[in-house]
């Protein structure tokens, strides 16, 4: 089959250079000045990784374990690297070079593409749907927020079900090859959440297809096809089997694993899994982007009535204008919002039109994922459904930000308006589309003109501010929600007028088609340039969020080994002290689980009693035992160089303790360290680990680096010797002398060896096989997947040729 130009390279040709221009034009500070998004994630995962990336540069090799957060952990979820691993490369020649993570926003509009062109869609049609679904609001509030790894594994869901879509199609190499990579990325970016929705889109689209081709295809055909869809799907996890066997190694230790203390349960608590549950009525938001006044922190028009109520009250302009730039617009359930989630009304208009217009079986396919991912995002709004699933749904306790399943809405309107769009075209029914443009029009317009007589605008905000301010407030929001509503209705009236002109003959299908990119371009360009704009790029935010106070600059001149108490973070919520410090606190979605237990039972009441003693001038450092084991030698009150308290009372790296306290039991063993002397006494859990005795002795550190600790034991007396290292159970072995010792669990998660009588050198190693049996095989199937993708291009034209 000879191609031509014109009808088979110029229109993707067009598409891709499209897509190309719209990320470049938005992120040009970016892409021509250098600058970067002011991520706060981010710049927490960078105060996170500073270790693990300094160790890489210096060393070219990995940092397994790193100590610069909660006393330490491992770093798979924080930056893990393989050699000779492609998928970087990979990423950068399918993006063109684009910079991370708006890269991923590309991706996003090519894997849509194809998608929608697999489904038969016109390129003009799969171009103006690509742009919706990459550059709706869910994904840029994510970049705005750092949440790169989500808007990346969000963004490949289209490829990986065109993979799927094709196999069905009789394209099984394809199919199997596109869905190979799709995956093989997602599971890179390792946002599990993502790639349970994903799974969930998957099955659906699955069985929707099993059901209508059982009888056209035959049971053996069908078998086939799932069987090279199969195929498919190993690949991609033997392409990512470092990563998955640590994250396997790692998870049932984590948070997300299973309860440690007898008294608390598995997974996530609901009310922290439910926490940001969207509201029945937020879902509106999908046509009228302000129906709930947008953000938390919303700037307001000039002259608004908040504007005129806080002149009227005499305040200071420079108060007025601070309040006028980050309103609190938002009364929606959300705790708080970084901006409505919105993919443009014109594509909800379509996927309604889907409908009339839809064939059955992409109506039932993509029509059942937007109900379910809608029930899914009310969360507790929708408690007896979604606490039903939570119980029994496999796996799906382990997630929270149940919000989240606005990406397969956002995923799932526009494949089906786009699909309904291209079956209107060629059946030419005008019933379909004055339905339901009447319905989204009409209701667009009622919210524009009456959305006084429905709503009363009161946000959870209000309880902050005088009622006279409230009242000025509630009138900003009704005329924020009438006026995004005649946005709205405009926009889906244009988009009638041209579908209905093209219906008609006066138009041509190539205005029809700009016109409707035009047009969707238009809408979720400035919806997003609310919340992403040239204030979000800054030149290097790092530098000035991590620049050294004096409080660091003093603690930098002690070259010891130690950890530090970050008061000014806290345990759980940043990383910057992690930057430069061992820290007992830091920043991560899944902590080791012990020590979220000894965050929730000791060292928050040790911290608070601690402090509360301080402001009445007493620094009682012998009271915070478990403080003192984990070998905090500072705590950090402030930037200035007065700031730094250094404790009397740290245990040091490791110690040989005079008594042991044998325990049979997780809780009891917790209720222990609030009572014993953590410096001459050790707790030891005899059912798991038999007995240990006493010694004496002195034993010091020598040498350390994330992957090796090293000490010196002069013992007097032989017995248990205790360091001041989270204790983790694969991966780190340890050598007396060269011979392996088994490492003991103390104090709840602590380290302890049994030391002979003597001079003797400890060295511990963290060496797991998940990361080391497994590097090269994934490097072998990523190469697979390659020659894979090349092999079902070839068929796919040989056989298209031939049938030509």
């Amino acid at each position: 089959m000879k191609l031509q130009f014109q009808k088979d390279i110029l229109p993707h040709l067009l598409g891709v250079i499209l897509f190309y221009l719209i990320v470049v034009l938005y992120f040009s500070p970016m892409v021509f000045d250098g600058k970067i998004i002011f991520q706060s994630d981010i710049l927490q995962w960078e105060g996170s990784a500073k270790e693990v990336l300094d160790y890489r540069a210096a060393t070219g090799e990995q940092a397994l374990w790193t100590s610069r957060m909660f006393g330490g952990m491992p770093t798979y979820f924080i930056s893990l690297e393989f050699a000779g691993d492609i998928t970087n490369l990979l990423i950068s020649v399918l993006t063109l070079g684009l910079p991370h993570p708006i890269n991923g926003l590309f991706f996003g509009m090519l894997g849509m593409y194809v998608l929608l062109l697999s489904f038969q869609v016109r390129p003009i049609f799969s171009i103006a749907g690509a742009i919706a679904f990459s550059f709706n609001t869910y994904n840029l509030l994510s970049l705005e927020a750092g949440h790169n790894a989500k808007i990346w594994a969000v963004c490949l869901i289209p490829l990986i079900l065109a993979g799927i879509h094709l196999a069905f199609e009789r394209k099984r190499i394809l199919g199997a090859a596109l869905l190979a990579l799709g995956l093989l990325f997602q599971l890179k970016f390792n946002h599990l959440q993502i790639t349970y929705y994903t799974l969930i889109i998957s099955v659906i689209y699955v069985l929707v297809r099993l059901v209508f081709d059982w009888k056209k295809e035959g049971i053996g055909g069908l078998f086939k096809t799932i069987g090279f869809l199969v195929i498919g799907a190993v690949l991609a996890v033997g392409g990512n089997l470092g990563r998955l066997a640590t994250a396997l190694e790692y998870s049932p230790y984590s948070t997300r694993g299973k309860a440690t203390l007898e008294s608390t349960s598995s997974g996530l608590d609901k009310d922290y899994a439910f926490g940001w549950s969207n509201g029945i009525l937020e879902t509106l938001t999908l046509i009228v982007p302000d129906f709930y006044g947008g953000g938390s922190n919303t700037p307001l028009p000039k002259d608004s009535a908040s504007e005129k109520a806080l002149r009227a009250q005499g305040l200071d302009p420079a108060q007025i204008n601070g309040f006028i730039k980050g309103a609190p617009t938002y009364w929606g359930d959300q705790p708080f919002t970084g901006g409505p989630i919105y993919g443009s009304v014109i594509l909800v208009f379509l996927a309604v039109l889907g409908i009339w217009a839809a064939p059955k079986e992409s109506l039932i396919t993509f029509g059942t994922i937007i109900v379910l991912s809608l029930m899914l995002s009310w969360g507790k709004n929708l408690a007896w459904f979604n606490y039903l699933l939570f119980d029994i749904l496999p796996g799906y306790n382990k997630f929270r930000a149940v919000s989240m399943a606005l990406g397969m809405t956002l995923f799932a309107v526009p494949v089906l308006g786009m699909i309904a769009l291209e079956r209107l075209t060629k059946t030419k029914e005008l019933k379909p589309l004055l339905i339901s443009g009447g319905i989204v029009a009409g209701l667009t317009l009622i919210l524009a003109v009456a959305a006084g007589a429905f709503f009363r605008f009161e946000g959870a905000a209000d309880a902050n501010f005088p009622d006279w301010l409230v009242t000025a407030m509630k009138a900003d929001r009704k005329s924020m929600l009438s006026a995004s509503a005649w946005k709205s209705f405009t926009f889906v009236a244009l988009s009638i007028g041209l579908i209905y002109f093209y219906l008609k003959g006066k138009i041509s299908e190539l205005i029809l088609g700009a016109g409707l990119i035009a047009l969707i371009t238009i809408d979720v360009w400035t919806i997003n340039r609310r919340y992403l704009n040239a204030e979000s790029f800054q030149r290097n935010p790092s530098r000035q969020f991590f620049a050294e106070t004096p409080a660091e600059q003093s603690l930098a001149q002690d070259q010891g080994y130690f950890r530090v108490l970050p008061l000014t973070e806290g345990l759980t919520q940043g990383a910057r002290t992690s930057y430069r410090f061992n820290s007992l606190g830091g920043y991560h979605g899944a902590k080791l689980r012990r020590y979220q237990d000894l965050v929730d039972n000791r060292l928050q009441f040790e911290l608070q009693e601690f402090v509360k003693k301080a402001q009445e001038g007493t620094f009682d450092w012998e009271s915070i035992g478990t403080i003192n084991m984990l070998n905090t030698k500072y705590l950090i009150a402030g930037s200035e160089a007065n700031g730094i308290f250094e404790n009397p009372e740290a245990n040091g790296p490791a110690w040989v303790p005079t008594e042991i306290v044998p325990v049979t039991s997780n809780q009891a063993e917790m209720d222990q360290l609030g009572q014993i002397n953590t410096k001459t006494q050790a707790t030891l859990n005899t059912q798991e680990f038999g007995e240990a005795k006493a010694g004496s002795g002195e034993v010091n550190l020598t040498s350390h680096s994330p992957n090796e600790m090293k000490y010196q034991a002069e013992m007097a007396q032989g017995g248990l010797v205790v360091f001041s290292e989270i204790h983790y159970p694969e991966g780190w072995t340890a050598t007396i002398d060269g011979q392996e010792a088994k490492i003991l669990r103390v104090n709840y998660l602590l380290r302890g060896l049994e030391i002979p009588q003597g001079s003797h050198e400890i060295v511990f190693t963290f060496a797991p096989s998940s990361y080391y049996a497994t590097k090269t095989p994934m490097v072998i199937f990523q190469y697979l997947i390659v020659l894979t993708l090349i092999a079902g291009v070839f068929f796919t034209y040989k056989k298209s040729d031939a049938a030509a």
